[in-house]
């Protein structure tokens, strides 16, 4: 109901799903990079971290927010994301894992974060 505004996260079970919850991060739609788009996507991994300590969750997996239908540039996220995770603590999380669903935001996540 209702839904929740780009920037924020909610929290629901997991029920089915092979997971105890799932983290429902809204990113921003990409208007041209003049409406606050970076402070938005950074603001919703750090809403998706705040409620995963909250819970005592430990591993958390991350869709590469807003880089598909909502156009955000796949390279501009990448190195906020990487800035937002190298700059922050999170005690209590022993992984996050991000999940990249096409091959061009799998080899931008393999150069900024040093993956092989």
């Amino acid at each position: 109901k209702g839904g929740c505004p780009a920037g924020e996260a909610v929290i629901t079970a997991g029920y089915r799903l092979p997971a105890r919850f799932v983290i429902h991060a809204v990113g921003p739609i990409w208007g041209g990079g003049n409406r606050g788009e970076d402070a938005l996507l950074v603001s919703a991994y750090r809403a998706s971290m705040a409620l995963a300590a909250a819970r005592g969750i430990k591993t958390l997996a991350f869709p590469n927010i807003s880089t598909g239908v909502y156009g955000f540039p796949k390279e501009r996220a990448a190195d906020l994301v990487y800035g937002f995770f190298s700059s922050n603590c999170f005690p209590g999380v022993d992984r996050v894992t991000f999940a990249c669903f096409d091959p061009e935001n799998l080899s931008l996540y393999r150069a900024v974060f040093g993956a092989r």
